[in-house]
């Protein structure tokens, strides 16, 4: 135990290319905010919280092409905001949890933009409560593509297209206020609309206001929770679910 307290102080070096919660070398830049705020460790009693899952690499392939259900009310309820991932990632497909990956800033993003009221850690699957605080916001999660990937990249054009098809029809369904589409790049391929640049889009998707944010997974260098924050606020205004 005193060995699980040492590593949690230092459980990696903001900035460098060391991984999280074992100190060993990994080819992503961890980023600093991330370090001990938004990152379960082995142990952090400053925290109050002690990660209870860690998943091997053989494990987490396991879960490769496996599908994560949506994030949507099973009593026809409203949804005001519907964020759409690109794709799951392992992590996800091992937790059945949307953005589950432990250096994913999707909900410290909404707990700082004060989309939720509460901060909700998914590492080792999402709680009922913490899905009830989702939906009881109005808030939905979706995907492009349904099938997990460890990557984005590695998923073919050919699957995004379709999953632009996807989404049309879950917003036809579901009938959100507003979309938020999290990734300029699969938005691109999704919807053949080369040029398009992130914010609010001019034409709306199907019904709904229609809005392109950055990906809120650790493998984008180009943002910090802060910006993240920011950037989510806006359609989140739009469809009235800030709690602050």
């Amino acid at each position: 135990m005193a060995w699980a307290r040492r590593r949690s102080r230092r459980c990696c070096r903001p900035g460098t290319r060391w991984g999280c919660g074992r100190g060993k070398p990994t080819p992503w830049r961890c980023p600093p905010e991330l370090c001990h705020a938004a990152l379960p460790c082995y142990s952090d009693r400053r925290l109050g919280r002690v990660a209870t899952r860690r998943f091997t690499k053989t494990e987490l392939e396991s879960f490769r092409d496996r599908e994560v259900p949506d994030l949507l009310p099973a009593d026809g309820s409203a949804v005001r905001l519907l964020f759409v991932g690109i794709n799951p990632g392992l992590w996800t497909a091992a937790t059945q949890t949307h953005f589950a990956h432990p250096v994913n800033r999707f909900y410290p993003a909404l707990l700082r933009a004060g989309i939720i009221e509460h901060a909700i850690d998914p590492a080792a699957g999402m709680t009922d409560e913490d899905r009830a605080h989702l939906l009881g916001r109005g808030i939905g999660i979706t995907n492009l593509a349904p099938r997990a990937t460890a990557r984005a990249d590695e998923l073919s054009k050919e699957e995004l297209r379709q999953g632009g098809q996807r989404l049309r029809e879950t917003v036809r369904r579901v009938r959100p206020r507003v979309v938020a589409v999290a990734g300029i790049t699969a938005y691109r391929s999704a919807f053949g609309v080369r040029t398009a640049v992130a914010g609010r889009q001019a034409d709306p998707l199907e019904e709904a206001v229609l809005w392109v944010v950055p990906n809120p997974s650790g493998l984008n260098a180009h943002e910090t929770v802060d910006s993240l924050a920011a950037s989510y606020a806006h359609p989140a205004r739009e469809a009235r679910v800030l709690a602050r």
